[in-house]
This record gives C-alpha cells, sequence and structure tokens, in this order.
C-alpha cells in the first residue's frame, strides 16, 4: 500500500468515528427532548388554556361593559325626553301664569 492509500484509510476511518461520535451525541440529545417533551408540551399547554380562560374574561368584561354602556344611554335618551317634556310643561304653565295675570289685571 502506499502513502496515499494509508491517508485515505485513516481520513475515511477518522470521518467515520467523528459521524458516529456526532450521531450518538445527537441521539442522546433527541432522546433527551422526548423525555422531556410531554413535561414541555403539559406546560405550553396549561399555559394556552390559561391565556384562553384570560381572554374570555376579558371578551365578557368588555361585552358587559359595552352592555352597561348600551343600557346607560337608552336610559339616558329617556331621562332626556323627560326632561324635555318637564321643560315643555313648565313653559306651558308659564304661558297659563302670564295670561291668567294679565286677565286678571
Amino acid at each position: 500500500m502506499t502513502n496515499s492509500d494509508y491517508l485515505l484509510k485513516a481520513a475515511i476511518k477518522k470521518v467515520t468515528e467523528k459521524l458516529n461520535e456526532i450521531l450518538v451525541d445527537k441521539i442522546e440529545e433527541a432522546t433527551n427532548i422526548a423525555k422531556d417533551s410531554p413535561e414541555i408540551l403539559k406546560k405550553e399547554f396549561d399555559s394556552l388554556k390559561e391565556s384562553i380562560i384570560e381572554e374570555a374574561s376579558r371578551m365578557e368584561k368588555a361585552e358587559n361593559i359595552q352592555e352597561n354602556e348600551s343600557a346607560n344611554t337608552h336610559q339616558d335618551s329617556k331621562i332626556k325626553k323627560a326632561l324635555n317634556e318637564i321643560e315643555d310643561i313648565n313653559k306651558q304653565i308659564d304661558l297659563f301664569n302670564k295670561t291668567t295675570n294679565n286677565q286678571m289685571q
């Protein structure tokens, strides 16, 4: 065998050893991740569930506030209408009083 043959065989041997070493390390990492993944997924799911519940609660509160504002607006319009009617009645009373005062004099 020539020197280049030995170099080629040595290179193949060392590359194979390095690839095997990398492969074993990556398999160990994957195994560790696989062991932890149910716990990681559970934490992520719990976090998502809490976020959904918080968002639903926020949306419900926002809707209740909007409904209350709508009811208040409706009630405010009724109050304004009643106040306008009272004002009209007061004007009519004033007019009646002026008319009766003028007739008495």
